[in-house]
């Protein structure tokens, strides 16, 4: 028999627990608040929030009156374009039980092959709704709350790259698309870590590159933690990824916890997949004088010129002067040019460095022609060709604004990463 002050303590104990599970459970719908409180938000997953009847799944929270809340469906994509694999379901994304709002999904690191499942919202779903953000004027913010074990790869957008590419991961493929590209927040591509911004204006590649270039990079990059490790490591581990476009500046821009900074790529001509860009910028510089110029192409197509606006330098260094001749390195918002001045009059330039953040993007969002020729928002990765692992870790909520929130309010948003760990049991 238990005595008096053994049944005292047992009494204490429950209760301290009851009030811990309710200041906890409090906290994460302060958090939920902080986020669906922030202006033209289109949706936010938690992944706490879900169906009350049937599957269950994952659903997002909406402006009020809204048509859907997006619940997501599981998929292994690889099964849907090459016919291999199993299918996937709820069962391949484990919870962690805790998180920023209170859960979180791992994105596991698949040995097979043929298996890489996803979390989405098929097109037909989607379509013509909030979420499908297009066209001319429109602008857009991607949040995700997310632990990184590795990888650089996809965290959430509409962002299907197409299965078309020619190279040996297509050779026996089974569905073959075009790439249907929005927009979509990647863990760093050519940045490993950092918050990556991805947009396109035709839902395929740029300046005659196979690839989709318009993307930013934030100067912050997010460490490597393993996805099992403590607790309380993971708990002070959540990064605030992010990106803005704001079509009202031309400017896509990568957050991690709510810090940007100007990240600069010199030399571009010499990188794997910059170099395209600057082609894209000497062929347009070549277009604007008179006559055909040593190295200009005169069939690259006009479209996929990439001349971010130079009209007043930020600083202008002398390189070095002999005679009437001048070598000049004019920094820009967005470039920097290495400029020949002969007798005061410009005789050459050369794009020897280029933002990728902020990134200077001139063009509306991708407007698929109907849902058939649209791609679903996916979480955890994209379909593609390469059929990569892609990012691997925790993903702990999900969000798209259809605006571009500024540095205050992502700030706010970052904060909430910091915090004391939320449980909800």
């Amino acid at each position: 028999m238990k005595s008096f002050a053994t049944c005292l303590l047992s009494l204490s104990l429950s209760l301290t627990c009851t009030v811990g599970n309710v200041n906890a459970a409090d906290a994460a719908l302060d958090r939920v608040a902080i986020v669906t409180g922030t202006p033209g938000l289109v949706a936010f997953w938690d992944f706490v929030k879900r169906e009350p009847e049937g599957a269950h799944r994952f659903t997002a929270h909406v402006p009020k009156g809204a048509s859907t809340d997006y619940p997501l469906d599981a998929a292994n994509y690889i099964r849907d374009y090459w016919g291999a694999g199993r299918e996937a379901t709820y069962a391949d994304f484990p919870l962690l039980g805790r998180g920023p709002f209170g859960d979180a999904v791992r994105i596991v690191k698949e040995t097979d092959a043929d298996f890489r499942p996803f979390l989405f919202v098929p097109r037909s779903r989607l379509h013509d709704t909030p979420l499908d953000i297009k066209g001319a004027g429109k602008a857009v913010t991607v949040v995700v709350w997310a632990i990184r074990e590795s990888g650089n790869h996809a965290l959430a957008g509409i962002w299907h790259e197409g299965t078309d590419l020619q190279q040996n991961e297509t050779a026996s493929i089974a569905k073959v698309e075009r790439g249907q590209r929005q927009y979509a927040l990647f863990a760093g591509l050519n940045k490993l870590g950092s918050a990556c911004g991805h947009v396109s204006e035709n839902g395929a590649s740029s300046f005659l590159n196979k690839y989709a270039l318009h993307k930013c990079n934030s100067v912050g990059q997010s460490p490597e933690v393993p996805a099992d490790a403590p607790a309380a490591t993971l708990d002070a581990s959540w990064q605030c990824f992010a990106t803005t476009f704001d079509d009202a500046t031309d400017e896509l821009i990568g957050w991690l916890n709510g810090k940007s900074g100007q990240r600069w790529l010199e030399n571009p001509k010499q990188d794997k997949l910059i170099s395209s860009a600057y082609q894209a910028y000497m062929q347009g510089h070549y277009a604007k004088l008179p006559g055909k110029q040593e190295g200009e192409d005169e069939s690259f197509p006009k479209d996929q010129y990439y001349n971010p606006p130079e009209e007043k330098p930020v600083s202008v260094l002398v390189a070095r002067e002999e005679g009437n001749e001048r070598v000049e390195l004019r920094e820009y918002r967005y470039t920097k040019v290495e400029v020949t001045v002969r007798d005061g009059k410009e005789v050459s330039r050369e794009l020897v460095g280029l933002s990728l953040n902020p990134w200077w993007y001139p063009h509306g969002i991708y407007v698929p022609k109907d849902a058939q020729s649209g791609g679903p928002f996916t979480i955890g990765r994209v379909i593609h060709s390469s059929r990569s692992v892609g990012f691997t870790g925790w993903i702990g909520g999900v969000a798209v604004f259809d605006r571009a929130l500024s540095e205050e309010e992502l700030a706010k948003l970052s904060a909430i990463r910091s915090g004391p760990p939320v449980v909800v049991e």
